[in-house]
């Protein structure tokens, strides 16, 4: 699937949805108060900006392997209990999973991620030298470690984008604005869709505008259509 190099460059015309411009400028307008929970609790805010860069980057990827189907605020608090702890590779294997369990409890799935955890962690020890991978593909073979939280500790750790990292909000609204040709059923089927038309400078910045605007306007149940600037021009909106 040709979607990472040659954006548009080729003879064929390129789909787009139509208006998505416009539909991209009204939510930037209702997220300029970026005051959902991901921009104050998101993973962007969970780690420690002091601490050496591999440490900070081991952090990252921490936060976004509790953040998986967790809320944010749950995430953060998390966090903040490990980073107390000393949050580091070794602080990590010396750990053992009963105490790693009481810290990290109640995110979701919290037994399953002590596993993850503690793998991906002795395996960033033997093989990163205690740092986490830079590339995309290395990162999805991580134990517990997803393609959305792989373009997304891209994104944070790295400063880095190979492409754009997808969840449930992204991945709902994305279907609801019509930004995929033809529906798609899975978070990473909407991340290919997008990746073929959507300019590769807001591969960013999508992300964070989406999963802000799925928290206060665009829920999963029960929109508040009513209160969203895109009401007229959004093709979800009288299905709602």
């Amino acid at each position: 699937i040709a979607y990472e190099a040659g954006q548009g460059d080729g003879a064929e015309a390129r789909w787009e949805p139509p208006r998505w411009r416009e539909q991209l400028q009204r939510i930037r307008q209702m997220r300029s108060g970026r005051d959902a929970p991901v921009d104050e609790m998101g993973v962007h805010r969970c780690y420690d900006t002091s601490a050496p860069p591999e440490v900070m980057r081991y952090q990252v990827l921490l936060a976004l392997m509790l953040s998986s189907q967790t809320k944010d605020q749950v995430t953060s608090a998390a966090m903040l209990r490990l980073r107390r702890r000393g949050l580091t590779v070794d602080s990590v294997l010396q750990m053992d999973e009963e105490s790693l369990g009481q810290i990290i409890y109640p995110v979701g799935f919290w037994r399953n991620k002590v596993k993850y955890i503690k793998q991906t962690t002795a395996i960033l020890k033997q093989k990163y030298g205690g740092d986490i991978p830079s590339t995309v593909e290395e990162l999805v073979q991580l134990p517990g470690v997803g393609p959305k939280m792989a373009h997304l500790a891209m994104h944070i750790a790295w400063d880095s984008v190979a492409g754009i990292a997808v969840d449930t909000h992204v991945h709902r609204i994305s279907n609801r604005l019509q930004w995929v040709k033809k529906e798609t059923k899975s978070p990473e089927q909407t991340r290919v869709a997008l990746e073929g038309w959507l300019p590769r400078d807001l591969w960013k910045e999508i992300n964070w505008l989406l999963v802000g605007f799925g928290q206060q306007t665009c829920l999963p149940v029960n929109p508040r259509c009513s209160q969203c600037l895109n009401q007229d021009i959004c093709p979800a909106a009288k299905r709602l």
